[in-house]
């Protein structure tokens, strides 16, 4: 009998075994390898544009060096000027909404709001010079900004409130006979800063990603993969994969690990039947905001504060902002643990002019839509951003003030600091109504974490989501997840089932005894 279960468990274990350990087929590793044959031989320059005399003189505008960029680079311009970079915005499907343009035009958000009426001081994250608050710097393709994607000097940088144009102190003919393709800075130099400084907004692009170790990201890593942003973000006629969902509503386009990892790149394959359900990113970012601290939240309620009849600056220990006059207050945190959400990869938005139809609670800004039930979903790590915002509970809109202007008295709110004006002028330059009251309301957007990606050994582990008490994933309650749920059906089912499997194993073993017991007994007789 003990022969017979023994044997019995052992193939259960071998069962086991080849079901949750074998190795996939090495086609599995098919696209690692081409990525690693790519990255091997990226191609080299073949134009030495310090060698060209339409470059080797000096500009009196940065326009000037668009149009000698545009005298080789003939249809460049046209590619430009149907990109998301230029336009900020892009068609998308909403659901409940039809076909409707989405960017930064219409798109509020719960950092610096919007960019209508502000637009000289937000055009410094534009690929375009002359940016006015009536939007003609796109019209004009000698405004594209070649340089700020191009210059391989690592000295371009754009001017301060001044609607997208170059530093003064930019040396524009010793960048323009050093462009090449794009690199880390170029990408990271408006992406790691956006909302206002260092990591204020994603929280996994920062600073440091400029030259990171692998303790940091391994795909970046100078040490590691040593990837550049277009590596995963290809780009073809100036349009690239991937986009932020915070302006993004519609799942194409995307950049994702497995256009390079494939959809089964684990060893076990108990971890290939997680990506059904669960992204990359949730088990391979257990952290962000590593080096750096990120925006947690942002009051505009208690801005406006002054000392003496002058602005007021508070930082913490790391020199991050707490308080600012024209802001407000924040919080900030690093080595920060992500939030989960089910995302199937489409998000809806508040867009200006939509009503809040509740604001006892907190207004999502962007909801990423998605559930358990949702085929698409998977779960993905977060950061979320909470903030409270200027609102007009009469008429139920947010409020898009009027922020930025070059001198005091325009009703800018940065200069002057009156609230009731700067809802004014703002709510009039886009149009919607204003009924003179300025409350605040809670606000929240969900900011998808992609970077950061840490070595394999400190990957979540089975029991961080797998627990009963403070798991990752304990806030989503919409479906069972074993070790964690109980359900008196379900875990009595198992119980039941395994007793019976014991029962049916120790039953069929008695008779296998009791057939071979009685065998021998009449071979004796």
């Amino acid at each position: 009998m003990r022969k017979i279960i023994l044997l019995l468990l052992l193939l259960m274990g071998a069962i086991l075994s080849t079901v949750y350990f074998v190795k996939p087929t090495e086609k599995n590793n098919e696209a690692l390898a081409v990525l690693k044959n790519k990255i091997s031989k990226r191609p080299t320059a073949t134009t030495d544009h310090s060698k060209l005399d339409q470059l080797n003189r000096d500009f009196a505008t940065p326009q000037e060096v668009t149009a000698a960029c545009s005298g080789c680079h003939t249809e460049a311009h046209k590619e430009v000027m149907a990109s998301n970079h230029w336009n900020w915005e892009r068609e998308e499907y909403v659901s409940g909404r039809g076909i409707k343009y989405i960017g930064k035009k219409n798109a509020v958000n719960n950092f610096c709001i919007g960019v209508e009426g502000n637009e000289k001081s937000c055009a410094k994250c534009h690929i375009g010079y002359g940016v006015t608050e009536k939007m003609n710097g796109y019209t004009d393709s000698t405004n594209i900004d070649c340089l700020v994607c191009h210059d391989n000097t690592d000295s371009y940088i754009k001017g301060s409130e001044m609607s997208g144009l170059p530093d003064p102190g930019v040396d524009l003919r010793k960048i323009a006979m050093n462009v090449g393709k794009p690199t880390r800075s170029n990408c990271g130099v408006c992406h790691f800063f956006g909302g206002g400084g260092n990591n204020v907004k994603h929280g996994d692009l920062d600073k440091v990603m400029f030259d990171p170790d692998k303790s940091i990201d391994v795909h970046m890593a100078s040490d590691g993969a040593n990837l550049l942003c277009t590596d995963c973000h290809v780009t073809e006629d100036h349009k690239m994969l991937g986009k932020i969902y915070s302006l993004s509503s519609m799942n194409r386009n995307r950049s994702t690990c497995e256009q390079c990892h494939g959809e089964i790149p684990h060893e076990k394959n108990v971890l290939n039947e997680h990506s059904a359900k669960v992204a990359c990113q949730t088990c391979h970012i257990p952290v962000y905001a590593k080096a750096n601290s990120t925006k947690t939240s942002w009051d505009w309620s208690t801005a406006g504060r002054l000392a003496g009849g002058k602005a007021v600056t508070e930082d913490d220990e790391f020199g991050n902002h707490t308080y600012l006059s024209t802001k407000g207050s924040f919080e900030w945190g690093r080595n920060l643990k992500p939030e989960y959400a089910w995302f199937n990869g489409t998000a809806g938005h508040y867009l200006l002019g939509d009503t809040i139809t509740d604001s006892s609670l907190p207004l999502e800004l962007n909801p990423l839509n998605g559930s358990y039930r949702d085929r698409k979903s998977k779960i993905i790590p977060v950061k979320v951003h909470r903030a409270v915002q200027p609102y007009d509970k009469v008429t139920g809109l947010l409020i898009q003030p009027k922020l930025f202007a070059d001198k005091s008295g325009e009703g800018a709110f940065w200069k002057d600091f009156d609230w009731r004006r700067a809802s004014e002028i703002g709510m009039k330059d886009v149009g919607l109504p204003f009924s003179g009251d300025v409350s605040f309301t809670k606000t929240i957007m969900y900011w998808p974490v992609n970077h950061m990606v840490s070595l394999k050994e400190e990957s979540l582990k089975c029991e961080d989501c797998h627990t009963r008490k403070d798991g990752r994933i304990s806030e989503l309650k919409d479906f069972y997840l074993p070790g964690r749920d109980f359900s008196p059906l379900v875990d009595n089912t198992g119980i039941g089932i395994i007793i019976l499997s014991f029962a049916g194993i120790a039953v069929h073993g008695a008779f296998r005894l009791a057939a071979s017991s009685k065998g021998r007994k009449d071979g004796k007789s």
